[in-house]
């Protein structure tokens, strides 16, 4: 999903103000746009007097003496935010952080990690480097071997860092890094009692395969739907082709979802991401069926599910105040808050009902 402008322009001056000077070029690369498109901001900011643009250069408009002080750890310090580019769920927990930070007067710099495994690590490297006094990580983890292979470098890491949206595996070398996330296990929950509280008995599962995140909540809907007693049947699929890295996948597993749900009978679905989401309830469409007359649809995440033909009833995790709590952690351990053990913190999704969910066969 594009990036909102206005974010992106928030992005460019914070990364700019965070040093003093960029590189129009190097802006391109860490926002994971052209260069044509950061001119473009830049322009924009220097006319609005935000930015002052030299040649191949942008420099902040605010005085060095009035800049916050960047090198004391103690007062705060330099920080750096590490997140996967063109990821819309964690562009959202990214803004809850940067107010906290932006209001605190901490600088900060944001560096977007490309697709693939151990993007992170050189951003990290580089930001230790460029003297980041903590770290706010939401490593990307398409595959279980992923975060298996960036466990010790992770656990070696000597600035307080948490992440976010991001629960290292019990045992593992990082498991004892502060971190803050949703409640996926209560999301799924909340997503089932719904269905069933309307009268649905047997339900679909499509969830993504490629994130920490996706991989939860299928654990979740499984043991969820297993332990319910109204609950008489249900089945998982990938909810679109390529949002799986883990295989082998069974047919069922692999099958479209309009048929999965004929083969089971099933009168609900489930679904991760929004987009993913949107997406089967157009291909349901093309095949006659009328949501939510012949299935309900829940969609997990809320950031566009609100906009569909219906908008989806969906779970909505608390993406902006996972950025913020982690944020406002991130400066007590900089600011040399009394001793604490390490916190795993969850907040809790919540249930928005629209119009994509109602009893089952209910035309009215």
């Amino acid at each position: 999903m594009r990036e909102p402008v206005d974010l992106r322009r928030q992005r460019i001056l914070a990364a700019v103000r965070a040093r003093g000077a960029a590189r129009v070029r190097d802006l391109a690369e860490e926002l994971q746009v052209s260069v044509v498109t950061v001119r473009r901001d830049v322009e924009e900011l220097t006319r609005a007097g935000r930015l002052r643009r030299g040649h191949g250069v942008v420099r902040s408009t605010v005085p060095a003496e009035e800049a916050p002080a960047a090198a004391d750890p103690r007062g705060g310090g330099r920080v750096a935010l590490v997140v996967p580019e063109r990821h819309a769920y964690l562009t959202e927990v990214l803004h809850g952080a940067r107010t906290v930070l932006e209001e605190a007067g901490v600088p900060f710099a944001l560096h977007i990690a490309p697709r693939g495994p151990g993007a992170e690590r050189p951003l990290v490297e580089r930001a230790l480097a460029d003297g980041a006094a903590g770290l706010l990580l939401a490593p990307r983890w398409l595959a279980r071997s992923h975060e298996e292979a960036d466990q010790d470098w992770l656990a070696a890491l000597d600035v307080p860092t948490v992440l976010m949206e991001r629960r290292p595996r019990p045992g593992s070398p990082s498991h004892a890094l502060d971190s803050v996330c949703s409640d996926h296990w209560y999301g799924a929950h909340l997503a089932v009692e719904h269905l069933v509280g309307l009268g649905h008995r047997r339900i679909v599962f499509a969830t993504r395969e490629d994130s920490p995140t996706a991989r939860t909540l299928r654990a979740a809907f499984a043991e969820t739907a297993r332990a319910h007693p109204l609950v008489e049947g249900w089945a998982w699929a990938l909810s679109a082709p390529g949002a799986g890295q883990e295989g082998p996948y069974g047919a069922d597993e692999t099958a479209e979802v309009p048929a999965l749900l004929r083969r089971t009978g099933a009168t609900a679905l489930v679904g991760h991401g929004d987009e993913d989401a949107l997406m089967i309830v157009q291909r349901l469409a093309q095949e006659g069926v009328r949501v939510p007359e012949d299935c309900s649809v829940v969609a997990y995440d809320d950031v566009v599910a609100g906009l569909g033909t219906p908008p989806l009833t969906a779970v909505s995790p608390p993406k902006a105040e996972v950025g913020r709590v982690a944020a406002r952690l991130l400066l007590d351990r900089l600011r040399g808050a009394p001793e604490r053990s390490v916190r795993r913190v969850e907040l809790l999704p919540r249930l928005t009902v629209r119009g994509s969910t109602g009893r089952p066969g209910d035309a009215g």
